[in-house]
């Protein structure tokens, strides 16, 4: 087990092998400061590592190489060897090895955090076409964590500094959301969000907002009937099981009126219909969080950008971000663990976060 009084020790996959990944991670690490919030540990190859650092000279980057997890090196980066062959690397081409390998680095290391060898998971991206097979038999990262770690559902949850959109279906076609759409995974949905926002963003009492399906929320059944019959009827039931729930909304509306920053948590029926304000309207870097599991795990909201990669161009943002969202989750599920085992420094801390607002008042 991890010493808590330590440093966290975060894993880090390596995406896609032909992706901007391994860029990420040298850009990310390469800022010695990033060390002083965290132990890092990338699964999968130096001999990856060191193809993708001759093209980026103007990063440093100096790593330790372990072959076991208890021997990381809590001032320094650590690679942790899933593999010792050598592997083609073609960056920006779609090839089987750059798959099949990032699922290697995958496994490992969720493997790792599922034994909390490690205590927090930044996944690289994958390209879920070249990944998908029958080894493999997952839509990406959250289907496959879901199955991993045994839990009976999950929420895709993004989040920013100045919001937070979770989705009832994730990457299925638009063919088939409406008939995901129930009245069982809206409440299994917005019960994961209410965990989540209380145990891993420190929210007591979380609002929640969940949008329509149809235009206009349906216009009270003209232009369907999912508001009326599905929907609004999961909202009054999470209402009586003590959540703070409020909607349907309509989502066109919702997010240009900016509502989205009047509540802690948006619940989209779709993917598209959460994603696209989100990426527009984020301030900062998005991050893509799991919620639902023991474990934590985060990945940067884009893909493999293979038009980029291997060119310089990418911009680590989204995945430190996803880092340091990483890291806020451990401390925050630290201090909630220590709240729920002794009540009365959770008493204590909220009296002094009430002098703390009453001092700003007076300033």
């Amino acid at each position: 087990m991890i010493n808590p009084q330590q440093r966290p020790v975060v894993g880090i996959t390596t995406g896609d092998l032909n992706g901007i990944g391994i860029e990420l991670i040298i850009k990310t690490f390469s800022d010695q400061r990033v060390m002083e919030f965290c132990t890092p540990v990338i699964f999968g190859s130096n001999k990856v590592i060191n193809f993708y650092r001759k093209s980026l000279p103007e990063f440093n980057l100096n790593f330790n190489n372990i072959r076991e997890l208890h021997k990381v090196n809590p001032k320094q980066l650590n690679i942790f060897s899933c593999w010792e062959e050598d592997v083609m690397i073609a960056p920006g081409t779609l090839t089987e090895a750059g798959g099949s390998y990032g699922i290697k680095s995958l496994v490992a290391a969720v493997q790792a955090l599922k034994e909390s060898k490690i205590q927090g998971l930044v996944t690289a991206p994958l390209h879920k076409k070249n990944v998908h097979s029958d080894q493999f038999p997952y839509t990406g990262h959250t289907p496959y964590l879901k199955n991993v770690f045994g839990a009976s559902d999950v929420l895709m949850f993004m989040v920013a500094e100045n919001m937070r959109v979770g989705v009832v279906t994730e990457h299925i076609p638009v063919a088939e959301v409406a008939g995901a759409i129930t009245k069982e995974a809206i409440l299994s949905k917005l019960k994961i969000m209410k965990e989540s926002l209380r145990k891993d963003f420190g929210i007591d009492k979380p609002r929640i907002a969940v949008l329509g399906l149809n235009p206009h929320a349906g216009d009270e059944g003209l232009i369907g009937k999912e508001e009326e019959t599905i929907i609004r009827p999961a909202v009054i039931e999470a209402k009586k099981n003590d959540l703070l729930v409020f909607g349907p909304y309509a989502a066109d509306a919702f997010f240009a009126r900016g509502s989205h920053e009047k509540f802690d948590g948006v619940l989209a029926m779709y993917h598209d219909q959460g994603l696209i304000p989100f990426k527009s309207l984020a301030k900062g870097e998005g991050v893509n969080y799991t919620a639902g599991l023991s474990g934590i795990r985060t990945s940067p909201d884009h893909g493999t950008a293979f038009d980029i990669a291997g060119k310089n161009k990418a911009d680590e943002s989204s995945f430190r971000e996803a880092l340091f969202v990483t890291l806020d989750i451990i401390s925050k599920r630290m201090g909630y663990a220590e709240a729920h085992r002794n009540p009365l420094r959770k008493i204590a801390a909220q009296v002094v976060a009430n002098v703390e607002d009453e001092r700003i008042d007076l300033v």
